[in-house]
């Protein structure tokens, strides 16, 4: 039996809006995957943590606050550190294109920018999964 992708979905900082993390937990839940939430007002050491005790496959981190260039790169830089460089870091909110771009220059895998259908981010995630999977065999 495969296991299922496993997904941590993150809320980091002041950022006490989580409705859209919640509802995307879910889906990703309903499409089969395993998902744990962080919970609100988490630090890049505790998401990157959770991580790693939880044995994740992807990071989701939901950011409204505009906190997004001080995060990422922070959430980025541990992981390296950590050997978790085979995890997808990906994200969503309300984060400028301009930046989105940005960001994934420095390594986040995709930012999703609000009205993302949840198809798409399911799709994504299933689909670096299996390339993914692939490379390892």
């Amino acid at each position: 039996m495969n296991k299922p992708i496993k997904v941590l979905i993150g809320k980091v900082g002041l950022d006490g809006h989580d409705r859209g993390a919640k509802v995307l937990a879910r889906a990703l839940r309903d499409a089969g995957m395993e998902v744990v939430y962080s919970g609100l007002h988490r630090t890049a050491e505790e998401i990157v943590q959770m991580a790693i005790d939880e044995d994740v496959d992807v990071i989701g981190i939901s950011i409204l606050s505009g906190a997004h260039m001080t995060y990422f790169p922070k959430i980025l830089k541990l992981m390296k550190e950590n050997g978790l460089e085979d995890v997808l870091l990906i994200g969503g909110g309300i984060i400028p294109e301009e930046d989105a771009v940005e960001l994934e220059k420095m390594g986040v895998n995709k930012i999703f920018g609000p009205g993302t259908p949840l198809e798409e981010i399911i799709s994504y995630i299933k689909n670096w999964y299996e390339k993914r999977k692939l490379a390892i065999v």
